[in-house]
């Protein structure tokens, strides 16, 4: 197993042991949210309910994409199923989408009927689903630095603890004022809200999907550290792309001054140090071509490696 492809296999066994912590506290929050919030006829709380089984299902489609990406590649599959958890995430960010736009119409409907709110019960649960967000939100605290999958499951938690603090501010001013249209015009700011994260969610999942640049690769970057190198005259054919969270892929075409096998894999080591200090690419395939203008034939030879691994014909 490549080094790149271990380490993700060791945060993904401890993601699923953190997203069975969080699925177990949310789904109890869950029913205690739905039970508050039709008890206490309030759209916030219901909002948030709505919201927090958005969030539990995330957990579920995060969990199994985990436990499914963790199996070995194939023939078939040569990256195994690794961007499951690129699918999930992007399951979430559009369930998110799906869910406020429920909750923007019924909003809509109290807006013009307002109806009476049990402000004690409705701080009570909110309280106790704003506690269950903080404490998940700590569980995934490091994991989703490293893992879209993961990501999209944080998003919900902090959308989650965003709509829980406006809940309770919103529950205290209806106590202090008696506005009781305040209800549904907070739950369409929690809603909208919940479509920036979405937002956000879809597009990185999009990208990572369409094999675009890393965001945090800069080309321009990577394509001069490797023309410092001695011995490499420049770089062409360049691309860069996530395989899955963490892992990042390049390839390339170097035009060099040497063909031998022992430069070439000077090159490609020195290379992949740059790359792997500079953006954090762990996965490699060079193709390196001699193009002097004095040869009347081009000789191209291929060399790929991953972290110091090189193999040249």
């Amino acid at each position: 197993m490549e080094p790149s492809f271990a380490l993700k296999h060791v945060h993904r066994v401890d993601n699923r042991r953190k997203l069975a912590w969080a699925a177990a506290l949310t789904a109890a929050t869950f029913v205690a949210e739905v039970t508050g919030g039709l008890l206490t006829n309030s759209l916030a709380l219901l909002s948030d309910a709505g919201h927090m089984f958005t969030h539990l299902l995330a957990l579920g489609v995060a969990l199994l994409a985990a436990v499914f990406a963790g199996r070995p590649a194939t023939e078939r599959r040569t990256y195994g199923l690794n961007r499951l958890e690129i699918l999930a995430a992007l399951f979430n960010g559009a369930s998110l989408l799906v869910i406020t736009g429920g909750i923007i119409y019924e909003a809509y409907e109290r807006l013009s009927q307002p109806e009476p709110v049990r402000i004690g019960a409705m701080l009570a649960v909110a309280t106790l689903g704003l506690a269950v967000n903080l404490l998940c939100a700590y569980i995934l605290r490091d994991s989703h630095h490293h893992d879209i999958n993961v990501r999209g499951v944080f998003v919900h938690l902090l959308t989650d603890t965003f709509s829980s603090v406006v809940v309770i501010a919103g529950g205290v001013a209806i106590a202090l004022t008696g506005f009781e249209l305040l209800d549904p015009i907070l739950s369409v700011v929690i809603c909208l809200v919940i479509l920036y994260w979405a937002y956000r969610l879809i597009q990185d999942s999009v990208d990572i999907l369409l094999e675009a640049t890393p965001r945090d690769v800069n080309v321009q970057d990577v394509i001069e550290g490797l023309r410092q190198i001695p011995g490499i005259r420049d770089v062409h054919h360049l691309h860069v792309w996530t395989i899955t969270s963490g892992m990042y892929a390049l390839s390339a075409h170097l035009d060099v001054d040497d063909l031998r096998v022992s430069e070439t894999e000077r090159l490609a080591r020195e290379a992949e140090k740059i790359l792997h200090d500079r953006a954090r690419i762990s996965h490699t395939t060079f193709q390196f071509e001699c193009q002097r203008a004095e040869h009347a034939l081009t000789q191209v030879g291929v060399c790929s490696g991953s972290n110091g691994s090189v193999s040249c014909p």
